[in-house]
């Protein structure tokens, strides 16, 4: 799917997983950042990753995100590179203030008797 046509924004892009420059799955879209909706043009800002993204998902995303303290980071727009079965960044997830969820995950799962990442 092309980024420079109309998209579906709850089918095409919330939800969808991140993918870095290097090929590294780096989160999910949680929420997005729009601009000129009451100008009748709205436009994509930023995606929205992390706690502060799930406030606008009702009694249980505002619970998880007072619960959950992971950093909420911002994505302009700019740095997507595609849009398809998952968001391709231009860039890598350091460059862009995200972890890497193979990372995250990976002090949970470590912990696990047989388990190897």
């Amino acid at each position: 799917m092309n980024i420079k046509g109309e998209i579906d924004l709850g089918l095409g892009v919330l939800d969808h997983q991140l993918i870095d420059s290097e090929d590294h799955r780096c989160g999910k879209v949680d929420d997005l950042e729009l601009e000129g909706v009451r100008e009748g043009n709205p436009r994509v800002r930023a995606i929205v990753t992390g706690a502060g993204g799930w406030r606008g998902r009702g009694r249980v995303g505002r619970l998880l995100a007072a619960l959950v303290h992971t950093k909420t980071v911002f994505i302009p727009w700019e740095e997507v590179a595609e849009v398809g079965a998952e968001i391709r960044l231009r860039r890598t997830a350091a460059e862009l203030g995200l972890g890497r969820g193979r990372d995250a995950a990976a002090r949970w799962v470590e912990k696990v008797p047989g388990s190897s990442l």
